[in-house]
């Protein structure tokens, strides 16, 4: 049996950010990981180029059910900091769109650079966790296929069940019903939503068509690329969207943001009254997509025989499309998991569980998800820093 100052279960980008900051601070520390590797959605990420981080992270950027508790770790270890990080190892990066901040190389030069920072670290790979328990000292015994460990703190950092060939599971919330700690029922967040057989019909030939547009639930919007597909909708604006989604939840679609469709389509008649409306609707939307939205109006004639009453029609199918997805792809293909361990069990300030002292939760097992664009590694370097200083 060894004993360390701190053990961490989930070498991801959470668990190697607290590994480095608690190693930092001259605790003794055993990071166990139950893949092959280190990282693999690091590895994995931006088409393997990793969106660390984004330049415009705040916590208007991620949801939970208590959305001020991502406040306290996000502005004591902000995207500056990693940046700053980033730097210092002479990684070379660039900014895409909305801020977000890609590397110019492999996505391994991340992993490279925080297992740099966590050296010294005991990191056991390939490592299979069979129980954990805490004794009456407040002390903990984790026991796995290569012994017992124990140590006076714990962090769960194992991530939740999305892609699940990434090596991700349900441990972290096992871990949580274990020692009596509420979850916030988890879902696919970031996830392509699927359509019904009969949605899908009206669909069809659209599959690979891609518009920019803004999506809408509720009080909610997001104005990003959208792609048809085979299954329904996908793209970033979906993705954003999904993870607001519900079952039975109606989203509208704007097809053509910005514009007023229906006095374009006026001028148009005005202007053009010989041209059909579809001719018109193709020099804004794809060719197919106009031809398509003009049939199911039946909107396809000349402007001058279309009635203002007809065009309306028209332009509420594109500025103002409803839809209800039956459904998503779910966690096999979703970036991330929504809900996880209920905030109001932990400390804002440590991540430190307060029904179990010396136990802490970071990263995406915990009810914390980010928009899509590198926000999701900003809360889990944020997380696993805020944990670092403590254990």
């Amino acid at each position: 049996m060894s004993h360390f100052d701190v053990i961490i279960i989930g070498a991801g980008a959470a668990g190697l950010m607290c590994a480095a900051e608690a190693h930092r601070r001259g605790r003794r520390v055993l990071l166990l990981e139950q893949s092959e590797e280190v990282g693999r959605k690091i590895f994995i990420s931006g088409g393997g180029r990793c969106n660390f981080t984004n330049l415009y992270a705040s916590p208007e950027n991620f949801l939970s059910a208590n959305p001020r508790f991502c406040i306290s770790a996000l502005s004591r270890y902000t995207q500056h900091d990693f940046i700053a990080l980033v730097d210092k190892y002479e990684i070379e990066w660039h900014e895409r769109d909305h801020g977000q901040l890609f590397c110019l190389g492999p996505a391994r030069q991340i992993i490279v650079m925080l297992l740099e920072e966590a050296k010294g670290t005991d990191i056991q790979t390939a490592i299979t966790v069979e129980k954990i328990a805490q004794e009456t000292t407040g002390a903990f015994t984790v026991d796995t296929d290569r012994g017992q460990f124990t140590s006076e703190a714990l962090v769960i950092a194992t991530g939740g069940p999305s892609i699940p060939k990434m090596g991700s599971s349900t441990f972290g919330y096992q871990m949580a019903k274990q020692f009596g700690l509420n979850l916030i029922e988890p879902r696919p967040g970031l996830v392509p939503l699927t359509f019904d057989a009969e949605t899908l019909a009206r669909l069809e030939g659209l599959s690979g068509i891609s518009v920019y547009a803004t999506v809408t639930l509720g009080k909610t919007s997001f104005t990003e690329a959208l792609l048809f597909t085979h299954h329904g909708l996908s793209g970033p604006v979906i993705l954003q969207i999904s993870s607001y989604w519900h079952p039975g939840d109606t989203i509208t679609v704007n097809l053509l943001p910005g514009i007023d469709l229906f006095d374009h389509l006026k001028e148009a008649k005005q202007n053009e009254p010989k041209k059909d409306g579809v001719t018109i609707l193709a020099t804004l939307l794809p060719n197919r997509l106009a031809q398509r939205m003009t049939s199911w109006t039946e909107s396809n004639g000349r402007l001058a025989e279309t009635s203002d009453k007809v065009l309306q029609r028209l332009v509420d199918h594109i500025n103002r499309w409803q839809v209800t997805p039956d459904g998503s792809q779910g966690l096999r293909t979703a970036e991330v998991t929504v809900g996880g361990v209920d905030t109001n069990e932990l400390s804002s300030q440590t991540m430190e569980t307060r029904k179990v002292p010396g136990l802490y939760f970071i990263g995406e097992c915990v009810d914390v998800t980010g928009h899509l664009g590198g926000f999701n590694f900003q809360w889990a370097w944020a997380s696993g820093h805020a944990a670092g200083q403590v254990v």
